[in-house]
């Protein structure tokens, strides 16, 4: 029992710390898309080719350093959904902002759905996943705003998807900062009680 308890620990410790690390890279990369990819369209490409490859790269590590691809169904999915979506970016590249746009949609659905999964199921063990719920249903709807705003006129800029990924900012922080409270909680109470 106790052996199960160090490793649920060490996964609680793991999920605060990736949480930090997710909020901290979506607050770079926005910083970087208002500040230096209008500028420059390579800048403004290469930005939204890192981000798809990011969140692959980050369900990645989270599902190896939470039991493993095979106990993380939904996170594995998700490597395989961001993978293929930043492919689909530098192909939409070639052609406009408006399939980018649409691309992102797209994969915003997916992630979403995919990340509102996991999050549910890992309520379960770690409590505080209210704000990855949220966060999930939100991006799937911001996906569908995405796939209607691409068959508009309007040409979209990475502004667009920079809003997006603010938004992915705060509900990464709020997790971490919860998480951390509802620790800080649990220990006080063990020592007081």
């Amino acid at each position: 029992m106790a052996q199960i308890d160090l490793v649920r620990d060490d996964r609680g410790q793991w999920l605060k710390q990736y949480y930090f690390i997710r909020a901290a890279f979506s607050v770079a990369w926005v910083v970087a898309a208002f500040s230096v990819a209008p500028s420059s369209p390579a800048i403004a490409g290469a930005l939204l080719v890192l981000y798809p490859a990011w969140d692959a790269a980050a369900n990645f590590v989270d599902a190896l350093r939470s039991g493993g691809l095979a106990q993380n169904r939904t996170q594995a999915l998700n490597v395989f959904v961001s993978l293929a979506t930043m492919i689909a970016v530098i192909a939409a590249l070639q052609t406009s902002m408006n399939w980018v746009l649409g691309v992102f949609g797209a994969w915003a659905i997916l992630a979403g759905l995919l990340q509102l999964g996991t999050a549910i199921r890992r309520w379960k063990s770690f409590g505080a996943q209210w704000a990855m719920v949220l966060s999930g249903a939100q991006s799937a709807l911001a996906g569908g705003f995405f796939i209607f705003q691409a068959t508009t006129p309007a040409v979209p800029s990475i502004a667009d998807v920079a809003g997006y990924a603010g938004v992915g900012a705060i509900y990464f922080l709020v997790s971490a900062v919860w998480l951390t409270v509802s620790d800080w909680r649990q220990h006080r109470r063990a020592q007081l009680g």
